[in-house]
């Protein structure tokens, strides 16, 4: 099996079982991880759901081989191939149940994804992340909201672009990841959070998850042009016309008093 999964006290986990080939994901695996996932969503005894992976890597991406199969698809088999792994991405990001990500070693391309679609991730300091699909001519197309969402679109430019590793506590800093703890305070750090998460009233962990969704605004046309009055409100007041005069003029400032 290359995915299994256990219910232990209220905590449905799921673990990555392919360490022959750095726990790669394919169609079949991103399948039956969708399919965990949304078992454990409809399953009352789960208050919440654990992704983690065994072996020395997280998580590499996708499979080669999977890959070769994917240069000979149509247009349509490719989107319909795209859409698998965007569901994924999807069913753990709409979870009415909090999802922990147990990072215990590095994680590339498409597992950064698994990552930022999360709600609580915890990392080990010798994971390495990379977002590394235009190196070999691709982008990281259904992956990029949840990432852009976690990094802010500031910084997933240049690791978006560059397809550099970066470390553990750059993805801490960049807020891929919640926390990062030494190996042999990994499993404590995560029962810690679970521990929390289960005193509290699922109910409200839910509305919660819906809350945070609902006023977490995209960049949309009505914020480009508001964003556009605003500063055009601040040009033409006082204190815009007074500070641009006085740069120009290499003179402190005179700002109006509130």
């Amino acid at each position: 099996m290359s995915l299994t999964t256990t219910v232990e006290d209220g905590v449905a986990i799921l673990t990555i079982d392919r360490p022959q080939v750095r726990n790669a994901f394919d169609e079949v695996l991103i399948a039956a991880i969708t399919r965990a996932y949304e078992l454990a969503i409809a399953d009352p005894a789960v208050v919440a759901i654990l992704l983690r992976a065994n072996g020395p890597i997280f998580c590499s991406g996708g499979d080669l081989n999977w890959m070769r199969r994917m240069a000979g698809y149509s247009r349509q088999e490719n989107l319909a191939d795209a859409m698998g792994l965007a569901k994924l991405m999807r069913t753990i990001d709409l979870s009415p149940k909090p999802t922990l990500v147990r990072v215990h070693g590095s994680a590339f391309a498409g597992a950064t994804g698994l990552i930022a679609a999360s709600d609580i991730a915890v990392a080990v300091p010798e994971a390495e992340f990379a977002v590394t699909e235009v190196r070999i001519g691709l982008i990281p197309a259904v992956i990029s909201p949840y990432l852009v969402r976690a990094m802010g679109a500031r910084q997933a430019r240049r690791y978006f672009l560059t397809a550099e590793r970066f470390s553990a506590q750059t993805a801490l800093a960049l807020g891929l990841v919640h926390e990062v703890v030494p190996a042999e305070e990994l499993d404590d750090a995560i029962a810690r959070h679970l521990k929390a998460l289960k005193a509290a009233s699922p109910a409200a962990l839910a509305a919660t998850k819906a809350l945070v969704a609902a006023v977490d605004r995209p960049i949309d046309a009505q914020v480009v042009q508001d964003t556009a009055r605003r500063i055009t409100d601040q040009r033409a007041g006082r204190d815009g016309r007074e500070g641009v005069s006085a740069f120009l003029e290499k003179r402190k400032p005179k700002w109006e008093a509130l």
